[in-house]
């Protein structure tokens, strides 16, 4: 059964701006090590594009978690953002792993697994998440 969804579009020419704002702290409070030096290591040559969308993709899964709780009708707290990681599964394709606290929320909602879809291109980075449930509770 669906739990959630979540979507999020993202202008990686802003987020790149915010990016560059060597006083700020955001690149840090949002992503993890890894994803930083995925990101900076990436082929094209642009970790902009990837960082927004995994920017995104934390946004999209922030509001699939929010969408669960709605429908069990549960509070949650804010999300640090670095507790919802996009990771590369064997062949190289996203997923999401949760830590902390959204992985706390997501096994109080009966979460059994996220799907995750990433885009890029032009100047928009994107994703979707949907949160599903194996199993009756």
């Amino acid at each position: 059964m669906i739990a959630g969804t979540g979507i999020d579009l993202v202008a990686i020419g802003a987020f790149a701006a915010q990016l560059a704002d060597r006083a700020s702290r955001f690149a840090a409070a949002t992503f993890t090590d890894a994803e930083r030096a995925y990101c900076e290591s990436a082929a094209s040559k642009q970790p902009a594009q990837h960082l927004a969308a995994r920017y995104a993709a934390k946004e999209a899964a922030v509001k699939a978690l929010d969408e669960a709780c709605g429908r069990a009708q549960l509070d949650h707290p804010a999300l640090p953002l670095t507790d919802i990681e996009v990771i590369r599964d064997a062949r190289g394709r996203p997923a999401l792993m949760l830590h902390g606290a959204a992985r706390a929320l997501a096994e109080r909602l009966h979460v059994d697994r996220a799907f995750l879809s990433l885009s890029h291109d032009g100047d928009y980075a994107t994703a979707m998440v949907t949160l599903e449930t194996l199993t009756a509770r």
